[in-house]
């Protein structure tokens, strides 16, 4: 499978929210969305999600093993900090 970050849109401010990501998987699939979040214990990323009726946030990509999910935070930290 190839993974590949196709855009990140950086955020100025002091937004807890650093940046979104598209990702482009084997060149047919584009996944916009990702978020990266920094928290108290350093960087992560958020899945792509939307607010519900109920006001609560549900992901609207799973990513269904922890390989793939590793390879995909991996791919996207590693882009983020070169830029």
């Amino acid at each position: 499978m190839n993974i590949e970050v196709a855009r990140i849109h950086r955020l100025d401010g002091k937004s807890r929210v650093k940046a979104f990501v598209d990702v482009r998987i084997d060149g047919a699939l584009l996944i916009k969305g990702f978020r990266i979040i920094e928290g108290e214990k350093g960087y992560f990323i958020s899945m792509p999600s939307v607010t519900g009726a109920d006001n609560k946030w549900y992901d609207t990509v799973r990513i269904l093993n922890n390989e793939t999910k590793e390879e995909i935070n991996n791919i996207i930290m590693s882009k983020y900090m070169e830029v």
